[in-house]
């Protein structure tokens, strides 16, 4: 559910709402391989991810950014987004429970509402973060009480 505020009552430094998303499991990693055409076996054969150094396998980091550009479409629109520009920071195992998180780091008016420029992290509960991000959106006012629609 969203909280329906004015352009002018979303300011910078504004947190947005909390998205989870997990456990991750080797499904989900397999399934984005898929669809990604990325087949990596170190994303999936625990015996080559070891292999190569690694405590077995691990996700695939655009599985990762995509969370990040569903949150941004949660809680804006799909058509809000502008720009996701993506930063891997570490790595994702099966079981961890991810966290994204938003900060408004500036809010400008336009002619048909505002643009947003966000900072974002997937952080690994229990571990660092996995990825950073920052995103453009165009948050378009409504017309019937010119206001915006937002977490």
């Amino acid at each position: 559910m969203t909280a329906r505020l004015s352009g002018d009552e979303l300011v910078a430094g504004a947190a947005l709402r909390e998205r989870h998303f997990g456990p991750q499991t080797r499904t989900d990693i397999v399934r984005y391989q898929g669809a990604s055409g990325d087949f990596n076996p170190i994303h999936h054969d625990d015996e080559f991810a070891r292999s190569a150094g690694m405590s077995g396998v691990f996700s695939v980091g655009m599985l990762q950014a995509g969370y990040l550009g569903t949150y941004c479409a949660e809680l804006f629109g799909p058509e809000s987004v502008r720009r996701l520009s993506v930063r891997f920071a570490g790595q994702v195992w099966p079981g961890d429970m991810l966290v994204c998180r938003g900060l408004v780091s500036t809010l400008t008016p336009t002619e048909d509402g505002h643009s947003a420029d966000l900072d974002l992290t997937i952080w690994r509960v229990g571990g660092g973060v996995a990825v950073s991000a920052s995103a453009t959106l165009l948050i378009r006012s409504t017309e019937a009480d010119d206001e915006m629609t937002i977490p």
